[in-house]
């Protein structure tokens, strides 16, 4: 009889894939049991066996969970709770365990309680950031609500020694683990209220989740919330988180390093108050010299204003003019002078004494100085002018000669 219609390898596991997609409560299951096998990948996948006495099964918590999910390092033999999904890997046709979460054994119904408290807070509101208050940069008094015989407050001590001798710490000494804890922080975190610290502490060394779980109380969550004075949580160790973590307005991941958020270092106040004082130094100095500069400026203005300075200008004025004038008296006197003697030079050499001294006469008939022979006639009675004599003479002939062409002849 000829087979109809097989089903494929593939088809079938993703026949029971679908199968396990649809129980609900295969979708979100707490398995219990011992850790085996565990294998971290290098992608940060962590493969394990999850069994008990009476079977097993492969298991996986990909990367993407580990951070909020794992908060241990897995190790063979632990007795854990796993919360997560069984699906089928189609490939390798087997189902598995998809963890999400990892918790140690003896912890879960806590830890449910745990996520139904920070849920339901949450849905109220309290978890906020809009009603976070400031932590003050520099409180005077810090109240404390801690064991007083814990390792968290000789921290603290310690560190605000270190940071600043000057704050005082206010221990309120509460019960932070078992019966009444939660009633005693409410009680210190009221105390230090009413006393007017600047901000509280509220926090203790580490342990399980059983020991922190007086700070997963609603009443202590309520009282941080309700609080006027800033509330800064320090609950065990960097990877513990409690619900008081979430209300407060600061968390801390431990107790010491609450003192160091909330103590302010004298050092750097120190240091801040020489930087002010330096600052403030360096503008006084140079307003000082702004000023000192505009004082000198206006002095020199007022002194340019002096009369004795204005009289002194014009005297100097007056100097510098009567000595241009005496430069050009000097030079249009020297100017003259010049001008004069050239002119007596001329003069001196048209004066008829002078051609007396070279040998020549002056020659005059009738009163008058003769120039051309038209003016003079034969039997003219004449008067000579010589350089130291005068002499009468009478003309007896007159001869006409052309004196210049007899020079040229003669100079030929």
């Amino acid at each position: 009889m000829p087979i109809q219609n097989p089903y494929s390898v593939s088809q079938l596991n993703s026949y029971i894939k679908n199968m396990f997609a649809q129980d609900y409560m295969l979708r979100s299951i707490y398995v219990k049991g011992e850790i085996s096998n565990v294998k971290y990948h290098s992608s940060n996948h962590i493969y394990f066996t999850l069994k008990d006495g009476g079977g097993q099964i492969s298991s996986v918590m990909f990367s993407s969970y580990r951070s909020r999910g794992l908060h241990f390092k897995l190790e063979n033999g632990m007795q854990v709770i796993v919360l997560g999904s069984v699906e089928v890997w189609e490939a390798g046709g087997k189902y598995q365990l998809y963890a999400k979460e990892i918790h140690m054994d003896g912890i879960g119904a806590l830890y449910e309680r745990f996520e139904q408290l920070k849920k339901e807070l949450g849905e109220m509101g309290m978890f906020d950031p809009s009603y976070k208050q400031p932590v003050p940069k520099y409180p005077g008094t810090i109240g404390v609500v801690t064991a007083p015989g814990g390792a968290a407050i000789q921290d603290i001590i310690n560190i605000t020694k270190r940071r600043n001798p000057y704050v005082q710490l206010i221990l309120y000494p509460a019960t932070v683990q078992g019966e009444g804890a939660a009633e005693s922080i409410v009680s210190g975190i009221r105390a230090l209220e009413r006393y007017g610290v600047d901000v509280i502490i509220v926090g203790r060394g580490g342990g399980s989740i059983e020991e922190l779980w007086a700070f997963n109380e609603e009443a202590v969550a309520r009282a941080i919330f309700d609080c006027r004075i800033p509330i800064v949580s320090a609950v065990g160790h960097e990877t513990d988180t409690t619900i008081s973590d979430f209300v407060a307005d600061l968390r801390a991941p431990t107790p010491s390093a609450a003192a160091e958020l909330t103590v302010w270092p004298v050092s750097e106040l120190e240091e801040r108050l020489n930087s002010l004082n330096e600052h403030l130094t360096r503008r006084i100095e140079g307003r000082i010299s702004i000023e000192r500069n505009r004082l000198m400026s206006k002095k020199l203005r007022l002194e340019a204003q002096n009369p004795k300075s204005k009289l002194f200008e014009k005297r100097l004025y007056l100097d510098s003019a009567r000595d241009l004038l005496d430069d050009q008296m000097k030079r249009l006197i020297a100017g003259k002078r010049q001008r004069l003697s050239i002119a007596a030079e001329r003069f001196e050499g048209l004066s008829p004494l002078r051609r007396l001294k070279s040998g020549y006469a002056l020659v005059e008939a009738e009163g008058k100085i003769v120039t051309e022979t038209s003016s003079v006639q034969e039997g003219d009675s004449l008067l000579l002018y010589l350089l130291n004599k005068n002499i009468e003479a009478t003309v007896n002939r007159i001869e006409v000669v052309d004196r210049e062409k007899q020079w040229k002849r003669q100079t030929k």
